[in-house]
């Protein structure tokens, strides 16, 4: 599989770099052991020696353009260097801090929170910063804290300038030798036939160069400034930061000293500092320690460094250092360096640029030989009939320039046979999808997930956010036995239970309520399931600040993803604690013991009773509604264990149902339609929710997700824990029949990814909380949400989808296939372009001794079909079409059977027309009466401009290689009819005005109609040869089948011998 993976699990988020290394390390030797194709790499997490094999196979002309997008694996040496010293650094700042606590214990652990508390109040004071309120959202008093401690931004690499690019472009080998060429022949040219007449020669291919290396420096140094683009958007992380009492977003490059930030599950500690408060938080130190152990943060241990992860937990820090000085800050300002990433596609189209390459060496070589030949044995002729070379008659001056001549025709054709500009179309291509991406709401994280996802074959998406608005409210809500209609109508209930109730949302949530002081509507924030829960708490009654004030946390138990349930300890007073606990409404119920009645009492659940509290819980689920119950059970203060806080496990059984409510999370508008259109594309969308599978039924039948309810039943709709208890085998047995998975765990999810990966599909899978990162990493694509996405999630992601919107997923898949069509373009038009120059070229210097274009024009041609032609070609916009057709395979071949067909029609056309006026010209066009050297001018301009417009027709054939209408939707792609209009205009130019330059003669309007004329009939003959049918199975699979018969042989013959 072209993911590298298979079916083992990823290694754990933070993994020791010796374990990643010991992966690589086993993906290497069983890439070794297969036998691979040294130009198939994975599209995730491939090993640095297969990255190395390929770059050994292959042939290059100019190192530094070829992999200039592909990852520096000797500065990933140097990186992971750094890494080490640095985290080894932290090591012994660690160090230090545990010796200097083991030097004050004496003092009693009691004295820690004590001192810590006047740490931080005197250290906030220093900062002038208020640990509730932070400091003010005052511009100027932001700036001045910039000014004196520093941004939270590290020295970026400086932008290479387009000279740069210049210089890199200059350092093709072929163009290298063109160069040294074009100066001998001019010294030697001006020396023979003086200044004015002798600098033509050298000085036309000069230009030529300079023209070739200007555009394509032009075309790198766009790319750059995308890519550079695109990796500032990676890098801007949004935070939450408490400002002036009220809590807003801001990008962590926007923090200051003194800021202080809440930290929740998932996010990145945005910069060093100290922790404030915290419940259960645990921070995984990994990047910086190298360590995949869990520190978990208290007042005895309150440091937080910047780059680290929120593993559990949440809390509050007072930022004290930002930027490079922080040891993150340090550590990234050594490696602000554009690290690249090879594609499988590009490493594809580097195997087969270096086949064309090794055919096009031969070919140049052979006609180097031959044209040598014929020139020093007298058989090459001048245009005026004389011979060019008499042994013991000519000069050395004059033979040396006329082998030279010859040379550089002979190079040229190496310039044009190595398609150096095929690799790099990929990078072109996938810089603009990117580019275009970013508008659809699409961040990519990773190149190779632009080309894998037009291979998805199944899509396992969440439900919350991404099918729906994720803009919750309550709707219904059910307590002491009784529906509340309206839901916020609580004046049944006595005032104990609205306490209780009121009690229990306001301190078991990581929402706040803000309330500002010009007397405006309340600002709530946190989660969308605790905004809806808050804000209906708001509605009944709720004072957020007044009900915390009155009680303090004693203990957190987050809320688990695995366990679906979030739960507090409160001390009410010196004789009475509460633990209240809100979770998944059928989960919680199965908890409880008893029930809360409206007027306070608390009865038992009877077995009737808990049947009717679950059809409430099964109506809502129907009805599409999230169940969320509160229940909570009163505790003694005398059994808290104070000493060990941290590892007390809350009480989960034995509970008092409070009561229940339905909140509804609407389908996005669109959704429906985005549904149908996988379906029709062949990528069958799969719902993976954490929900009531009820719920989950009912929000997939309004999707389209399921057809009918008959369909809603197993295995079609399937609970998390029945897939998780199936035996690997029963599991692969029925994954291709789910469509909807309810009540689903993190690790369900993963399995699922692993039973559709060993099935054979290409999964695409959608996540937003830390847990999902496992799956995220493991699938083929993971697409992290970018608004409810954590940072973790957003890490193990290859794209973020950047308004957590499925429509924007199908966008993506768009993309994908775009990305892949338009490279196939490019293939067949410059494979055509390589065909016949090379046939045209080699038959005319074999059967004649000279060639039809000369080195200044092939050239021109190179440029036309290398950076020209991947500028048309390979941005084009997708269309709709590519979702008409079933997903690409990952080891389908890049050139297929309608591509060949197309390619040997053109080839075979052209060759064939401009070979009959290379050898007949002169009849054909009635230049008898013509002088022979002006004739030959004439037939060899006539030649090379309707080579070139056979070409610029052809761009036309290449933008549909399937479709007959060739034309369709031209007009709205600016760029491609740019290109074909500078490349018309610019040849007109050549042939009238630079004569001189490109050996060429000034054609009359009847030739010119005529080269027009030859080049148009391509398109009639594309039209017609689009209805010859092609055997499905590819041509290349025949050559397959061969090597393979011949290779059980060879290993019998070397078992024989050994």
């Amino acid at each position: 599989m072209a993911s590298g993976t298979g079916s083992s699990p990823p290694p754990e988020i933070g993994a020791p770099a010796a374990a990643v290394a010991e992966e690589e390390l086993e993906q290497a030797v069983e890439g070794a052991e297969e036998g691979e194709d040294a130009f198939d790499i994975p599209s995730k997490n491939a090993s640095h020696d297969r990255l190395r094999r390929w770059r050994q196979a292959a042939l290059v002309l100019n190192a530094s353009r070829r992999f200039r997008y592909t990852l520096d694996l000797e500065r990933e040496e140097e990186k992971e260097n750094l890494k080490r010293m640095i985290r080894a650094h932290a090591q012994v700042i660690r160090a230090v801090f545990l010796f200097k606590e083991a030097g004050q214990k004496n003092l009693g652990e009691t004295m820690t929170p004590l001192f810590s508390r006047r740490l931080e109040g005197g250290l906030s004071d220093l900062l002038k910063s208020n640990l509730d309120k932070g400091v003010s959202p005052d511009e100027d008093e932001l700036l001045q804290r910039r000014d004196i401690f520093g941004a939270n931004t590290y020295p970026r690499k400086k932008r290479r300038s387009i000279w740069r690019f210049v210089f890199e472009a200059c350092q093709d080998l072929t163009l290298v030798i063109l160069m040294v060429a074009a100066a001998i022949s001019l010294s030697l040219g001006m020396a023979t036939e003086g200044v004015k007449d002798g600098w033509y020669d050298g000085g036309s291919i000069f230009f030529a160069v300079f023209l070739v290396v200007f555009v394509t420096a032009t075309s790198d140094y766009r790319q750059s400034l995308q890519f550079q683009h695109l990796n500032e958007e990676k890098q801007n992380i949004q935070v939450e930061v408490i400002r002036g009492g009220k809590r807003i977003g801001a990008s962590i490059f926007d923090l200051v000293v003194g800021d202080v930030v809440p930290l929740k599950i998932g996010d990145q500690v945005p910069a060093d500092g100290i922790l404030i408060s915290g419940h259960s938080l645990a921070i995984d130190e990994s990047s910086m320690t190298g360590e995949s152990k869990i520190v978990h943060k208290d007042q005895r241990a309150p440091f937080l460094m910047s780059g680290c992860k929120v593993a559990d937990g949440y809390g509050s820090m007072l930022v004290t250092g930002v930027g490079t000085n922080t040891e993150w800050g340090m550590l990234m300002a050594n490696l602000s360096v554009d690290v690249g990433e090879e594609t499988p596609l590009q490493v594809r189209l580097n195997g087969v640029a270096t086949l064309i390459g090794i055919v096009g060496l031969s070919v140049a070589a052979a006609v180097l030989v031959v044209l040598w030949i014929r020139y020093f044995t007298g058989h090459t002729k001048n245009s005026d009939g004389t011979t060019q070379f008499v042994a013991g008659t000519t000069g050395v001056k004059q033979g040396f320039m006329g082998a030279i001549r010859i040379l550089t025709i002979a190079v040229t054709i190496v310039v044009v046979a190595v398609p150096e500009g095929l690799p790099l179309a990929v990078t072109l291509t996938l810089a603009y999808s990117m580019r275009k991406m970013m508008r659809d709401k699409a961040l990519v994280r990773r190149l190779s997930s632009c080309e894998t996802m037009g291979s998805a074959t199944t899509i396992c998406s969440d439900k919350t956010g991404t099918l729906t608005t994720n803009k919750m409210t309550v709707v219904e809500a059910y307590f002491g036995g009784t529906k509340f209609d309206p839901c916020d109508n609580t004046g049944m209930m006595c005032t104990s239970v609205t306490a209780l109730l009121i009690e229990g949302i306001a301190q078991n949530t990581t929402g706040t309520v803000f309330l500002p002081e010009d007397g405006g509507a309340a600002e709530v924030t946190g989660s969308p399931t605790e905004k809806a829960i808050l804000s209906w708490g708001l509605m009944i009654g709720m004072d957020f600040k007044d009900v915390r004030s009155k009680s303090s946390i004693i203990h957190v138990h987050p809320f688990n993803s695995e366990k679906k349930r979030g739960g507090v300890a409160v001390q009410v007073s010196d004789t009475e604690v509460h633990i209240h606990w809100k979770g998944a409404a059928e989960i919680l119920l199965a908890s409880c013991r008893s029930w809360l009645s409206t007027d306070g009492s608390v009865q038992p659940m009877s077995s009737s009773k808990h049947r009717e509290f679950k059809k409430w819980i099964d109506d809502m689920a129907m009805s599409s509604l999230r169940c969320v119950a509160f229940a909570y059970c009163p505790w003694e203060p005398k059994m808290v264990p104070t000493e060990s806080l941290d590892k007390w496990k809350l009480p989960e059984d034995d509970l008092t149902l409070i009561g229940v409510v339905g909140i509804k999370d609407p389908c996005r508008p669109g959704v429906r339609n985005a549904v149908q259109l996988c379906s029709i594309a062949g990528v069958k969308v799969r719902m993976v929710t954490g929900d009531n599978v009820e719920t989950a039924k009912a929000i997939a039948l309004e999707c389209g997700i399921l057809d009918t309810k008959d369909a809603a039943s197993e295995p079609s709709v399937i609970e998390g824990k029945v897939f998780r208890d199936m035996s690997e085998a029963a599991r692969e047995e029925i994954v291709e029949k789910i469509t909807v998975m309810g009540r689903s765990s993190p690790h369900d999810k993963l399995l699922l990814v692993q039973s559709l990966k060993r099935k054979g599909h290409v999964v695409a899978v959608t996540g937003d909380g830390t847990n999902d990162a496992p799956a995220l990493h493991e699938a083929d694509i993971g697409l992290s949400m970018g608004i409810s996405g954590t940072e973790v999630a957003k890490e193990s992601s290859d794209i973020i989808i950047l308004d957590d919107d499925f429509t924007s997923v199908v966008k993506v898949v768009r993309w994908g296939r775009s990305v892949y069509a338009n490279i196939q373009k490019f293939i067949q038009f410059q494979l055509t372009v390589n065909v016949a120059a090379l046939v045209i070229n080699v038959v005319a210097a074999v059967s004649s001794g000279d060639v039809p274009l000369n080195a200044v024009e092939l050239l021109w041609v190179n440029l036309i079909m290398d950076t020209l032609g991947a500028l048309a070609l390979a941005t084009e916009p997708p269309i709709d079409n590519l979702m008409k057709r079933h997903p690409v395979g990952r080891r389908e071949p890049l050139v297929t059977n309608i591509m060949w067909r197309n390619l040997f029609i053109q080839a075979l056309y052209q060759i064939a027309v401009l070979l009959i006026f290379n050898f007949d010209g002169k009849r054909i066009l009635h230049l008898q009466n013509e002088s022979r050297e002006h004739a030959d001018k004439m037939k060899n301009t006539f030649v090379f401009n309707a080579f070139v417009f056979c070409q610029i027709f052809n761009e036309f054939n290449a933008r549909k290689p399937e479709e007959k209408n060739v034309f369709k939707g031209v007009t709205n792609n600016h760029l491609f009819m740019g290109i074909v209009g500078a490349t018309t205009g610019l040849q007109i130019l050549i042939i009238e005005f630079l004569g001189k330059f490109f050996d060429t003669a000034r054609l009359n309007w009847r030739l010119w109609m005529l080269s027009v004329a030859i080049g148009a009939v391509s398109w009639p003959l594309a039209y017609l040869g689009k209805f010859i049918p092609v055997p499905v199975r590819p041509f290349q699979s025949y050559f397959k089948r061969c090597s393979c018969r011949r290779r059980p042989r060879q290993d019998e013959e070397q078992g024989g011998k050994s």
